[in-house]
């Protein structure tokens, strides 16, 4: 439904630059920023006083679980929880049931997000040992990327065939995201741990058993073979301090090596295990607080470009098995990834302009977004007001994934979301999500290898 509304006396975070002024919204557009507005007859009317307004987030890695296991949660589920944690646009993994590995499976999520999904959407098509003709074949508009797991995780989509890696990265028409670590390695490391504990291991092992090692040397090939054949490569979830040599720091422009940091990577450590147990056992796995350090100072200083989330619903009873075999990975974090965030900047870690390039700016180049990521005229309305001395209480009963739970149930965020628009329409206003069909299919403008 277009709406006009003019935001007044808001601090916009864009571009490297706060500037108190005031925005005008209609169609679906950003039509004008300027210092004074005045309201056209009609128009919703917002006083941001005292207030940030920051481009909405664009999450370059979530599993909605739709289809096949959408007990966990879905299009329609996860995108509200995106839309109240500011998350705005999401790109969508391959690995559900089945698997999005052929331009039919692709054509089905577009179609499904376009009844149901609360926020803008895109979807990732999969790489597997035998779908290489499919990559080939790909329309690169259909896609943000090629998911390629060089690593096994949840699914069955682990690429590990040498000559398939080769002309993947040859081939693929569109950039390469992978999730990086070596299976031999881990397997045995789970052989070893099995000897010493049994069938009983214990989850404080995760760190070992997905260990710093099994994720270089799946993230050193993958960079190895991208330089080998000029491949656009974006390694995602990077969760140790040495795979950071592996990247060169500074602005994002320009590289063709790129990686990102998960939210839950900068907050949890492995000294969290005996708290949390397997709620915050995921793949791949929360190393040291020495590497969760280093990856902080890696997004000040570039080596890691972009913050995302991996939110991976699963339900709390799912969760609650206490086999470590057995329990799935993954942590649902949509909804508090931006005050998650934004607590970083609280503590003097990271600064405000660092946080939004790393949630907006640059997933939005990097993936060749049209026309998002940015406060520009001209741009699509999608927008985030939060009160930076707000504070936000994680609770269950606040919620809204279908999962049912959250990682950071008993936090308190200092940060605070007051609104959300989507494409110019309020689709959050600090209590409920509001829906109306605003949402858009993301638009990629992918440049030719």
């Amino acid at each position: 439904m277009p709406q006009t509304t003019v935001i007044h006396n808001a601090q916009l975070v864009n571009e490297g630059q706060t500037t108190e002024s005031d925005i005008l919204l209609k169609n679906g557009r950003i039509e004008r920023i300027a210092n004074s507005i005045t309201a056209p007859a009609g128009a919703e009317v917002v006083d941001a006083a005292g207030h940030h307004l920051l481009p909405g987030m664009i999450d370059d890695q979530v599993h909605f679980r739709e289809p096949g296991l959408t007990h966990k949660g879905d299009f329609h589920s996860e995108s509200r929880a995106a839309i109240a944690g500011g998350v705005t646009s999401y790109m969508e993994m391959p690995n559900s049931k089945p698997a999005t590995t052929n331009a039919e499976q692709l054509a089905w999520k577009y179609a499904r997000a376009a009844q149901v999904s609360a926020a803008n959407y895109g979807f990732y098509f999969g790489a597997t040992n035998d779908n290489i003709e499919d990559i080939r074949k790909l329309d690169p508009a259909m896609a943000c990327g090629i998911k390629v797991f060089m690593g096994a995780s949840t699914g069955n989509m682990l690429v590990d065939n040498e000559s398939t890696l080769a002309a993947i990265f040859r081939d693929a028409p569109i950039l390469i995201a992978t999730h990086c670590e070596s299976t031999p390695m881990i397997k045995a490391n789970i052989k070893q741990a099995m000897a010493r504990y049994g069938k009983h291991i214990p989850v404080t092992e995760h760190a070992a058993i997905r260990s710093a090692e099994a994720c270089y040397a799946s993230s050193e090939l993958a960079v190895a073979l991208a330089n080998k054949y000029q491949a656009q490569l974006h390694v995602l979830h990077i969760s140790t301090a040495r795979e950071l040599d592996l990247f060169t720091a500074g602005p994002m422009a320009g590289k063709s090596l790129t990686a990102e940091a998960c939210v839950h990577f900068l907050h949890f450590d492995d000294t969290d295990y005996p708290k949390y147990g397997n709620r915050i056992k995921c793949n791949p796995a929360i190393k040291t607080a020495a590497d969760r350090s280093a990856l902080i100072a890696a997004i000040a200083d570039g080596h890691l470009d972009i913050i995302a989330t991996d939110h991976a619903p699963h339900t709390a009873e799912e969760k609650a098995d206490d086999n470590y075999l057995s329990a799935p990975s993954g942590l649902p974090l949509v909804q508090e990834v931006l005050v998650a965030a934004l607590e970083l900047v609280h503590d003097g870690k990271l600064d405000l302009h660092t946080v939004v390039r790393g949630i907006t700016h640059n997933p939005a180049e990097r993936f060749s977004v049209v026309e998002r990521g940015y406060i520009r005229e001209g741009y699509h309305a999608d927008l985030v007001l939060v009160d930076m001395q707000g504070g936000t209480e994680v609770s269950r009963e606040r919620v809204l994934s279908r999962c049912g739970w959250s990682p950071f149930e008993g936090r308190s965020f200092r940060s605070r979301i007051d609104a959300v628009w989507v494409n110019g329409a309020l689709a959050f206003n600090g209590q409920k999500v509001i829906e109306h069909g605003a949402a858009e299919r993301l638009h990629f403008n992918h440049k030719p290898r």
